[in-house]
């Protein structure tokens, strides 16, 4: 059996929390599923919540920037946020642990300050920065839960008429004049389409928020 050490352990974690959910996380049942002492788990992990920090740390340690410093800022938005996607496919559980953890380490202060450094250089005030990321991860996140699902709850329906077939077109004209649209599930369309709405409405605030040239040479 392989030596115990922490990142065994955050691995084990990490699994059990994709296949059953945070809430099933517990040091003793991580320490079953390894084949080790419950005690053993605390000379590497202190507690259970050090132990989901560290999920969340590994967890956004694994995202990979591939945005050009020299490009547009929005094109290296897009960048980023494609990014952030990318790692919530495939930890979508995970993902969502990582929206409830306090940031602490390098790992998960890196991508909020790749984030926030992007549009400061782009011009944007730091109210208007921390408000933009928040709006950006939101969507991500909520992408996210409409394409795969993060509880049963949020499962996506796989029948793509079984929730519009029967609707009543008198009382809903528009949804049963649409359903064949509202029905078409490309997600990764959908979220092209979202990222460039939002990426210009940032656009437009920082147009708004900058003096033009002939205002500035009036002042």
């Amino acid at each position: 059996m392989p030596s115990l050490t922490r990142a065994r352990i955050v691995a084990a974690a990490t699994d059990l929390i994709e296949r059953e959910g945070a809430d099933a996380v517990s040091m003793r049942r991580i320490a079953a599923d390894l084949g080790v002492g419950v005690m053993s788990l605390y000379n590497h992990v202190p507690s259970k919540a050090a132990l989901l920090d560290a999920v969340a740390e590994t967890v956004l340690s694994q995202i990979s920037f591939t945005d050009d410093p020299e490009a547009g800022w929005t094109e290296r938005v897009r960048v980023q946020a494609r990014a952030f996607l990318q790692i919530a496919h495939d930890y979508p559980r995970s993902t969502m642990l990582v929206m409830s953890r306090p940031l602490r380490s390098p790992a998960g202060l890196f991508p909020l300050e790749r984030a926030l450094a992007t549009l400061r250089e782009a011009g944007f005030g730091g109210e208007d920065a921390v408000q933009i990321v928040r709006t950006f991860i939101a969507y991500i996140v909520g992408s996210l839960m409409r394409e795969v699902g993060v509880t049963p709850a949020f499962a996506p329906v796989h029948r793509a008429d079984a929730h519009l077939s029967g609707v009543d077109a008198t009382l809903f004209p528009e949804v049963g004049t649409l359903a064949p649209l509202l029905v078409v599930r490309d997600h990764e369309e959908a979220f092209e389409y979202g990222l460039d709405l939002l990426i210009k409405a940032a656009a437009l605030k920082l147009q708004d928020a900058t003096p033009s040239k002939e205002g500035s040479a009036r002042g």
